[in-house]
């Protein structure tokens, strides 16, 4: 059950989910999404051996980071990671307009999160091609996820505010 009653930083919602999915949303008082995006994560992070990968790559030792990952359960995690960022913002938001006695109704940040989830995917999913393989620190699946989240996640936000909130302003001014 949600109760939020009381101020909620979404910088801070949104820290919390990006150390541990689920974590944004206990600050919000959503448990029950919070356990919900938890036991996914831990389900995700088990099954995928991302924590070894993870390991690895920080440890120095890239090649070894590749072979432990089950890319068919680690492409969900980028997914779930984003989602998980995405609503502890956007539901501290809502929650503070509330508030404010202010509902706007729209979302935030939608294309910088997408962008990341993709670019997170694409990053697994490519760091074993020829161009990047030859790249020492794009071999590692996770630099190389972090790496174009990261990139794909300002090319979303750019499109997000220069394309698409841009062009719902225009249509606004012309109704």
């Amino acid at each position: 059950m949600r109760t939020t009653h009381q101020y909620r930083s979404p910088y801070a919602a949104m820290l919390w989910s990006t150390v541990l999915p689920g974590f944004g949303q206990f600050y919000n008082r959503d448990y029950i999404m919070g356990f919900t995006l938890l036991i996914l994560e831990f389900v995700i992070n088990v099954k995928s051996k991302l924590n070894l990968a993870i390991i690895f790559s920080f440890d120095g030792t890239l090649p070894e980071a590749k072979p432990p990952i089950d890319y068919s359960w680690g492409l969900f995690y980028p997914s779930l990671y984003g989602f998980a960022i995405w609503h502890a913002y956007n539901t501290a938001k809502t929650n503070n307009q509330k508030l404010e006695g202010n509902v706007e109704n729209r979302t935030y940040l939608s294309g910088f999160f997408l962008g990341i989830v993709l670019g997170m995917d694409f990053g697994l999913f490519w760091h074993d091609g020829p161009i990047l393989k030859n790249l020492p620190l794009f071999d590692a699946p996770v630099f190389n996820g972090i790496f174009f989240g990261l990139v794909m996640g300002l090319i979303g936000q750019l499109m997000e505010n220069n394309v698409y909130r841009k062009n719902k302003r225009k249509k606004m001014r012309a109704t």
